[in-house]
């Protein structure tokens, strides 16, 4: 038997999730390495993470460093927990997809249980990467409603103060001090 050189990717999209002691990362790590230790063709290679970035792109160190290595033909079978681990955009997922197929490796993702050697598999994969895409767009859309209800209400939806107001009640109001500093 021939075994399969596989790279595990892992991701969150959130620096906040990724400084935790035990991380979002560490637990997708965890789950995969039971999945590759369930199966007997499977040998792991390497792992790439890419803590406190977006799916919603592929500007992603880790990811370039597993497409580099997959072209130097290092990677037989890539490895997420989930689909949206790798990407939250179809046009991306498709792209990386041909990609993978183009060196002849294969993709898994271990809690959905699909892979994209089987139809059934492709048809499974390219339905959830359309909720994932979904999701990513809905959410987006929830922010940014959120964010203008607050502004209509007149509240400040930024982190810092800027330099001649002053924050009450999560308004801005004009510092009568600092406010000549500011020309």
């Amino acid at each position: 038997m021939t075994m399969k050189k596989c790279a595990i990717y892992t991701r969150v999209s959130t620096s906040m999730q990724a400084e935790l002691e035990y991380s979002s990362c560490d637990a997708q790590k965890d789950r995969i390495h039971s999945y590759i230790k369930s199966q007997e063709d499977l040998e792991f290679f390497k792992e790439y993470s890419d803590p406190g970035y977006s799916g919603g792109h592929l500007e992603r160190p880790a990811l370039k460093a597993l497409l580099r290595d997959i072209e130097d033909q290092k990677v037989d079978e890539v490895l997420t927990y989930k689909i949206d681990r790798l990407t939250r955009s179809s046009k991306d997922f498709y792209a990386l997809i041909e990609f993978f197929e183009k060196y002849g490796v294969s993709y898994v993702s271990v809690t959905e249980r699909f892979d994209t050697s089987s139809p059934s598999g492709r048809l499974l994969r390219n339905i959830m990467l359309t909720f994932a895409q979904f999701e990513r767009e809905m959410t987006s859309e929830r922010i940014k409603d959120k964010l203008e209800q607050k502004a209509l209400r007149g509240l400040w939806n930024g982190n810092l103060t800027p330099l001649g107001y002053t924050k009450v009640d999560k308004k801005l109001i004009v510092d009568e001090i600092l406010s000549n500093v500011v020309v």
